[in-house]
C-alpha cells in the first residue's frame, strides 16, 4: 500500500513540474506561477536564496520570458517522491548573441505546488543550438 501512495505523489510532482516547464516555454508568466507555493524559495546551489515568494519570482521570470527565443528541453529527468531532478538546456540571448545555457533544477514539491527550486548552472555556449 505504501508503493502505491509513493507512485500516486511522484506521478503529482512529475505533471506539476512539466506543466511549469510547459509554461517557461510558453513564456506564460501566470500559468507558470500557479504552479508555485505562494512561499516558494528559489536558490542556486548549494545554499545562496535568489528568490523567495510568487511576486519576485515574477520580477525575475518576466525579464526571461521577454527573450523571444528563449525554449528549454529536458534531456534528462529523475522523480522520487515529491522531488524532480531535471537536467536543463535552455536555448537564451546570451551577452555574445543567441546560444545554449545548461543547468540542473531541483524541484520539491508539497502540497501540489513547487516549494523550493534549487538550481546549479552549467555552461553557456553562444552559437550553440538545442
Amino acid at each position: 500500500m505504501c508503493e502505491s501512495a509513493s507512485a500516486v505523489e511522484t506521478d503529482s510532482a512529475e505533471e506539476i513540474v512539466q506543466k511549469q516547464f510547459d509554461a517557461y516555454n510558453a513564456r506564460d508568466i501566470d500559468a507558470f506561477l500557479a504552479t508555485y507555493a505562494d512561499d516558494v524559495e528559489l536558490f542556486s546551489f548549494p545554499n545562496i536564496r535568489t528568490a523567495k515568494g510568487k511576486e519576485e519570482m515574477r520580477q525575475r521570470y518576466t525579464l526571461r520570458f521577454s527573450d523571444t527565443i528563449l525554449h528549454g528541453i529536458v534531456t534528462k529527468r529523475i522523480v522520487m517522491g515529491n522531488t524532480v531532478i531535471d537536467h536543463e538546456r535552455v536555448r537564451v540571448t546570451l551577452p555574445e548573441g543567441p546560444g545554449v545555457m545548461q543547468a540542473i533544477a531541483i524541484y520539491e514539491v508539497q502540497d501540489g505546488k513547487i516549494a523550493k527550486v534549487t538550481f546549479i548552472s552549467g555552461k553557456r555556449t553562444p552559437g550553440e543550438t538545442l
